[in-house]
């Protein structure tokens, strides 16, 4: 690579600007901030001058009393907190742009608890949440020109920090956080705050053209980028592009500051690697047998030679072009690789001769976007189903790179992304997580509208992504709930498990071998046990109450010895009240009955007085003993025997398994972070789909859970080692499809042993 393809560096341009001094670093920072309070305040100012109107026609068009009165005392709490609201939202978003030049570790913004951390989020919360995110993600795609631009400038007086919609302070999204903090101040119903939210959309978010152009104009009259130029690209979408005097021709795809370097290398060397397969030729040779003759076609012949392709394989919905599929119904293979030959033959039907050659940036595009979509059906990662589905869409994405150049060298561009998105959501799809089909039929319905509906707006692209954002957004909420019941149900069981073992070592322990009277050991296996594990879920291993109870299984044991005199007789009638207290106590936490206790401490009593030699209160001849009979009588059946279940560490099956650790299966379960997905075959059961949600910090187990956020399958790290190196379970790419198939195209171009054509093979 030569300097020619470096990207363009964001540096001040002009002498009055320098961003190392921080006087004038201050001086620009505050210009900026005074722009967004001003213009803020009166945009909240209009705002809550509409509130009282508002939240009076609906009282007025209230379906009952109760309701009515939600919207008036919201009236009245609007009124009474409205000071309060306003200085939090203007504070936050002030301390915010302050907070730029600073560490980026002191931005307020919260961030996502951590899985060790679950805890269910309310609807209300849920509803609100999603009420932010529709708002944010509408206008910074709206106002993604002037974004590009303030923050362009923003990084430039900090430092050459970089500033981005998810940092900057005064973007839609950021805002609306902010706006959110401060409604905390409101003690309103949630439907008031939902109307608060749709005004704060209309006059704050909706007029956020007039700061933009204030803050960029100021700065750039300050000399902070005053050459800047943002431009849209073709069709009308609203890619952040920059306008930058160098550019880069790699098969006639231009470049700019949005462009990715690493991929105009790529391209450029596919471009080579293309050449070479044709024996150094650019212009592609018609094929052998067919008549020929003519120029090669234009751009515009190209796509409307498509949009008849386009329209033979979405006529009848279902009943797709013969050629597209093979005779089972689904998609053909061969036939994605076979595009460019169909495309000759319908141009020689449109121009009345077969065209002797393509122009060689059109058939790069060409070659690469049939590449692109022969990796789509080889792709693991992908469903079967999921791969026929997008694989119809070679058609319309060939016309959308042949439209626009830079879909293949820009990450950012619509096209890109929203095929890279549509992967993302199938990776995860089963017909077991999606029985109601939303997905399936969301993402035929994205692949529909593009066949029908396509033929030269890119702006259809970005629209189908925003939809696709906010279905996926919708189904992430309610899925992270079902993920963190799961998970939370998880540790919660395991919390408890652990304590019962906890207490049943302790217990056995204390007890040494010993051999205790019947009635002493069903107390101790059974309710105290119980009372421990309370104890331990409650106040933990640390408390007071922790070290009380084992105090008392040590005095109850030792109460068990025998007395052979008087001075041991009268240690046992000292201890005995003691004991008789801590049994009342911890039996009633066990959930106890007092007639149970009662009859239990009376046996006791029995007990201790035999032990003392004190005449029993009824005398029946030749009855067995109360230490003999008092267990099944004394203690409910609804209390479990822990000792007995939990004495000894229980060996799990899969945890004997010997498991190479210097093993890349090994290796890979410690890689394995939550939020990827794995593929499940086990023997005589369907193929399951499922996420890693959460590790747990106790066992170390794997939790996994299908895209629904519903429980599929837990793992010691054992069992997954064992399981991947028998194949039976295979980690899904957690890279963008995109880059994926970018990789494997110049892989396979780089195999000495390659076809000499693109098509062949």
């Amino acid at each position: 690579m030569t300097d020619a393809f470096e990207p363009p560096k964001i540096v001040p341009l002009g002498p009055r600007l320098d961003a190392n001094t921080g006087e004038r670093v201050g001086e620009l920072l505050n210009a900026v901030r005074g722009i967004a309070g001003k213009r803020l305040q009166q945009c909240l100012g209009n705002l809550f001058e509409h509130v009282d109107d508002a939240l009076f026609d609906l009282a007025e068009k209230a379906e009952n009393n109760a309701t009515q009165t939600h919207y008036f005392d919201g009236m009245r709490e609007v009124r009474k907190r409205r000071p309060a609201v306003e200085r939090s939202f203007l504070a936050t978003v002030n301390r915010e742009l302050g907070g730029l030049t600073g560490n980026a570790a002191t931005a307020s913004a919260t961030p996502a608890p951590a899985m060790a951390e679950l805890s269910l989020v309310a609807d209300a919360d849920l509803e609100e949440s999603l009420a932010i995110t529709s708002m944010g993600s509408k206008h910074e795609s709206r106002l993604a020109r002037d974004l590009f631009a303030i923050n362009q400038r923003l990084s430039v007086i900090c430092g050459g920090r970089k500033v981005e919609d998810s940092s900057n302070p005064i973007a839609p999204t950021a805002l609306s956080q902010a706006f959110r903090l401060a409604l905390k101040e409101l003690a309103a119903d949630m439907r008031v705050k939902l109307l608060i939210y749709k005004l704060f959309d209309r006059y704050v978010l909706s007029t956020l053209e007039e700061l933009y152009a204030d803050a960029n104009e100021t700065l750039a009259r300050a000399g902070v980028l005053p050459q800047l130029r943002v431009s849209a690209p073709r069709g009308g979408t609203a890619t952040r592009t920059a306008t930058s005097t160098a550019s880069v021709a790699t098969g006639g795809a231009g470049t700019d500051e949005a462009a990715d370097p690493a991929a105009v290398e790529l391209l450029q060397t596919l471009h080579s690697l293309f050449v070479a397969r044709r024996g150094g030729e650019a212009p592609a040779a018609t094929h052998a047998g067919h008549a020929s003759s003519g120029p090669p076609p234009s751009a515009g012949e190209l796509l409307g030679a498509l949009s008849v392709l386009q329209t033979q394989l979405a006529a009848g919905g279902a009943q797709q072009s013969p050629s597209m599929v093979d005779g089972t119904g689904n998609f053909d293979r061969e036939a994605v690789s076979q595009l460019k030959e169909q495309l000759l033959g319908q141009l020689g039907a449109l121009r009345g001769m077969r065209p002797t050659h393509v122009a060689g940036v059109d058939e790069d595009t060409i070659d690469l976007v049939g590449m692109l979509f022969e990796f789509i059906l080889d792709d693991h990662t992908l469903p079967p189903e999921m791969q026929a589905l997008l694989a119809r869409l070679q058609i319309p994405y060939l016309k959308a790179a042949i439209l626009d150049r830079k879909l293949f060298a820009h990450r950012q561009h619509p096209a890109r992304r929203l095929l890279d998105a549509l992967a993302e959501q199938a990776k995860g799809w089963s017909p077991e997580s999606d029985r109601d089909n939303r997905l399936h039929d969301t993402i035929k319905s994205i692949v529909d509208q593009l066949l029908h509906e396509f033929d030269d707006d890119l702006g259809i692209f970005e629209r189908l992504l925003q939809g696709l954002q906010q279905f996926h957004e919708s189904n992430r909420r309610r899925s992270e709930l079902a993920e963190q019941r799961v998970a939370e149900s998880t540790r919660g069981r395991e919390k408890l498990e652990q304590a019962r073992r906890r207490a049943a070592r302790e217990i056995v322990e204390r007890i040494d071998g010993r051999k205790l009277p019947p009635l002493v050991h069903e107390v101790l296996a059974r309710a105290w046990a119980n009372h421990l594990v309370l104890v331990l879920l409650r106040q933990g291993e640390e408390s007071g109450e922790f070290r009380d109870a084992l105090r008392f299984v040590d005095d109850f044991i030792a109460s068990t010895r025998p007395v052979p005199d008087a001075t041991s007789r009268q240690q046992l009638r000292q201890l005995l009240p003691a004991i008789e207290r801590a049994l009342r106590q911890g039996l009633a936490n066990v959930a106890f009955q007092p007639q149970d206790i009662e009859r239990l401490l009376t046996q006791l009593r029995d007990w201790y007085g035999q032990q003392l030699g004190e005449p029993a209160r009824v005398a029946v001849p030749n009855a067995p003993t109360v230490a003999e009979t008092a267990p099944v009588a004394a203690i409910p059946e609804s209390i479990q025997p822990i000792v007995e279940q939990h004495a000894e560490p229980e060996e799990l099956p899969e945890e004997s398994v010997p498991v190479d650790t210097d093993s890349p299966e090994w290796k890979q379960v410690e890689a394995l972070q939550p939020g990827i997905w794995l593929e499940f075959q086990l023997p005589d059961e369907p193929m399951v789909r499922a996420k890693l949600s959460w590790v747990s910090p106790m066992s170390g187990r794997y939790l996994f859970v299908n895209r629904r956020g519903l429980k599929v399958a837990d793992y010691s790290p054992q069992e997954l080692a064992v399981l991947l190196a028998s194949g039976h379970a295979q980690v899904l790419a957690t890279n963008a499809l995109f880059d994926r198939a970018m990789s494997a195209i110049v892989s396979r171009l780089r195999q000495p042993d390659a076809p000499n054509s693109p098509d062949a093979g």
